[in-house]
Formats: structure tokens, sequence, C-alpha cells
């Protein structure tokens, strides 16, 4: 299917993307990391394509397609391990308003790798092929993947990520790590510049984004420095120790400001429209109630609420005694 309009090619230099994290990077926060510093790039959580094709699945599986308007460019992650299904999903994402799709062959679950997808598919060149294909001849957006450096040996990195570059992909997320590492080890830093000739060798128009270990925007501009030939940053784990990770101009920020943004998120999470289950809310307290005087004991009355009900009457209380 011909090209349509590239984002890709419109972003600044270096550019800033937030990591697709399962079960954390859903319409909800994304709204909030927009608010307190957005970056360049929005992605959607996982949504498995599988799923998405199937008759009963797709409610479920659908509502990781939602995003505001103030979310673009946002991207489709998308994941799974059969052609046919990722061609309807590109079908049916590209009538929705996206930005782009792009194609996960790097998690490391082991439930998704298990059933072919995900950091699975760097065993299976051929069937990535088919899949970006797939995916490509079924949408005007650009096509992009996010992957890792290899299955179980650094060494792979070279011939799975030259194939990857064949495919004349719009941009490249590489996950410095193996799917055997996880995020158990340091990210490889010192390949970056043999990526960077690579990537040049073989597809010099292609986005190259890094992730692993990225914490901040300060840190991917002094990293670019290094790197000239990097065109993006990822960050995903960052944003849980500093929600403002993004900003431009660094600065401290007060208890109040990260307050209002849990209080923001708990409004958001009412107004959502579905049915969402209250406990993995949970995880997002530490993101806001982090690095101020009494926000271990705040943080502990907050575990033990069981819904955005009480949340809500406990950073009261808190506000009338803090």
């Amino acid at each position: 299917m011909s090209s349509g309009v590239n984002f890709w090619d419109n972003l600044p230099e270096p550019f800033f993307c937030l990591a697709p994290m399962e079960d954390v990077t859903d319409v909800v926060f994304r709204q909030v990391v927009s608010e307190a510093a957005r970056p360049d790039v929005f992605f959607t959580e996982f949504m498995n394509v599988s799923g998405f094709c199937h008759p009963q699945g797709k409610n479920q599986v659908s509502r990781r397609l939602e995003f505001a308007p103030e979310e673009q460019p946002i991207v489709a992650q998308i994941w799974g391990s059969k052609p046919e299904d990722f061609a309807e999903t590109a079908r049916a994402i590209s009538k929705l308003g996206f930005s782009g799709i792009d194609i996960n062959m790097g998690c490391p679950d082991k439930a998704v790798v298990k059933s072919g997808g995900g950091s699975a598919l760097i065993d299976d060149p051929s069937l990535s092929v088919e899949i970006i294909k797939a995916v490509r001849e079924n949408t005007n957006l650009p096509v992009s993947v996010k992957t890792r450096l290899g299955g179980v040996s650094i060494d792979e990195w070279r011939s799975w990520l030259a194939v990857l570059l064949q495919q004349d992909l719009s941009a490249l997320t590489v996950h410095l790590r193996t799917r055997k590492e996880m995020s158990k080890v340091p990210a490889h830093y010192e390949l970056i510049s043999e990526i960077v000739a690579l990537r040049d060798e073989i597809s010099s128009a292609t986005k190259l984004i890094i992730n692993g270990d990225v914490m901040d925007r300060e840190q991917g501009l002094a990293l670019s420095k290094k790197h000239s030939g990097v065109d993006g940053w990822m960050i995903g784990r960052g944003i849980f120790a500093n929600p403002f990770c993004f900003e431009k101009q660094p600065c401290a920020h007060s208890r109040q400001e990260l307050i209002g943004l849990l209080s923001r998120h708990l409004d958001l999470f009412d107004q959502s429209g579905h049915q969402r289950k209250f406990e993995p809310l949970k995880r997002f307290f530490k993101i806001y109630v982090n690095g101020f005087n009494g926000a271990k004991e705040l943080r502990e009355k907050l575990m033990a609420t069981k819904n955005t009900g009480e949340a809500r009457a406990v950073l009261e209380e808190n506000r009338n005694h803090g």
C-alpha cells in the first residue's frame, strides 16, 4: 500500500518517546504524562493481533487502542505471530487516526514468547519479514519495529538488526539488551556506534531509537553528544522515577505538584468509561508519592484503599494535615 504522511520525518533532533509498557502506558497515564511534560512520541500498550481479530476477544483488547487528541503523534504497538492477523489489524488501525504502527519484536515475557510473539520473532527472521510485509501492505501509515539485541546472545545483534533494516522501516527501536538479559544487566551502550554504522550502511533513512536505562531527557541529550547518529531516545522505567522526565528545563517539583498529578490520574481513571479494576492503579502511587517528607506514610495509606473515592479521601486528609 502506498505510504502516507510520515510523521517520523518531522520530529525534533533528537526526539524522545515514552516506551510502551504493559498495564502502565494506557490512555489514562499517557494523558497525565502529557500534562506533566510530554514526550515527542507516544506509544500505546501492547495489543495482541489475534485477540483483536477474534470476535470474543476484540472488545477486551481494542480499548488498548484508545487515545486522547492531545497525544498526537501516537503509534499503535501490536504483537503476535500470525501474518494474516497482523494484516487485518493493520487495516483496522489505519482508520482510527493513529500516526503509525509499531510491531513488537522484543517483549521478553514468557507467555508472549511461548505464543511465538514478541522477542520469539528474533529466532524466526523469515516470519518476522513476513509480518512486516503483511502490515506494510495493509496500511498507509509508517511502519516501525521495537526489538532487542538478540534472544540469548549479544552476538546475534548484527545479523538480526540487519534483517530488520533491510525491510525499509520508518523507524527501528533497539532495546540494548537480549531477551535472556531482561532488564537485569546494564544496557549495552558500547554497541551504539556499531548499530548506528550498520543502520547507515543498510538503511540510512530509518530513524534509529535507543531504549534501555535512559532516565530523562537531560540524559538523552548528553548521550546524543556522544552518539550523533541516534535519532531518538525512548524512556521506560525512568517515568517511574520522575513523571516530569520529559521536561525540557528540569527543575524541582513540589509535593503539591506531584499530588496534583495523582489527583488528575484518579479523575481520568474514573472518566475513562470502562469498568477498570482499581488494584492495578496502585502501581502508580509510588510514581507520584515519592521524594517528599511524609511520602512513605501517605503511600502506605493509599495502598490500603479499595477505590478512587477512598484514595481521594486519604489525599484530602493529608492536605488538611499537611
